[in-house]
């Protein structure tokens, strides 16, 4: 299948290592113009190097906390300088901190939603006249989680506002599609990266378990008996974020192995 994602500028948040980075290099092997953004420089040049070799293209790298809406600003503009433009957006940021609802105060219920709804919108609000003027129409992908559809136990910080982009997308499906932008929202499960290793290790030590047996019961809970890789995610947030796409818009779509039962 032909994606249409040759020369397309792609914008990609957080895609200095496990979901982004797959996501970043997936656009990548379909011969995208890639912008990858992150936080921690080191890792995003040994993402762009391993980017470059795994895919022949060597993306653009910016510095970027997703909380700052001058640095949010600075980093689409330098990925439309760079690329002339922008067709595809990717929102993403790591995940707010674990806890139920009386671990946290004001200060970190409003953290939880800067690094996880607002920077959404700061995204989707200085991509938006780049993607209106792209020549195909634009693309949003919002990386999420299978909360928007099932709250997790002790994740009410994720639960919350992850319920919220959701809420985002299928409003703005509505008011993008004149433009011919379509936004859809891919929400992870338990898919094999550091965040799910750093929650395992939380669980096995609030719960008194081995992180081994933390790792065999999330996966018997799973129908597929595994955790997903996130070359597998990526594929599925690819195809929406793509111009193969040309009718989906507003959904929620849930890679997770057949966890969440819901309909």
């Amino acid at each position: 299948m032909n994606l249409g994602l040759e020369n397309k500028s792609v914008f990609v948040a957080a895609a200095s290592k496990g979901i982004g980075k797959a996501i970043a290099l997936e656009y990548a092997r379909e011969g995208a113009r890639v912008t990858i953004a992150s936080r921690d420089k080191d890792r995003l040049q040994a993402a762009r190097d391993e980017i470059a070799a795994a895919s022949g293209l060597v993306p653009h790298v910016v510095q970027l906390d997703v909380r700052s809406p001058e640095e949010v600003r600075a980093a689409i503009q330098s990925a439309v300088a760079r690329h002339g433009g922008l067709d595809v957006l990717v929102t993403n940021a790591g995940g707010p901190p674990q806890g139920g609802f009386e671990a946290f105060d004001d200060a970190g219920w409003q953290g939880g939603f800067e690094l996880t709804l607002l920077s959404v919108v700061r995204l989707i609000r200085e991509s938006l006249p780049h993607l209106r003027a792209a020549s195909d129409g634009g693309r949003i992908v919002n990386i999420a989680s299978v909360s928007v559809k099932e709250p997790i136990p002790n994740l009410i910080l994720s639960n919350v506002f992850r319920a919220g982009v959701q809420s985002l997308a299928k409003t703005l499906s509505l008011e993008l599609a004149p433009d011919r932008i379509l936004i859809n929202t891919v929400a992870p499960g338990r898919i094999g990266t550091d965040r799910i290793a750093q929650l395992d290790s939380l669980r096995a030590e609030r719960t008194g378990q081995t992180v081994d047996q933390v790792r065999q019961a999330a996966n018997a809970a799973i129908p597929l008996g595994r955790a997903g890789m996130p070359e597998e995610f990526a594929k599925a947030a690819v195809f929406l974020g793509s111009f193969a796409n040309s009718y989906v818009t507003g959904q929620a779509l849930l890679v997770d192995g057949g966890t969440v039962r819901s309909l």
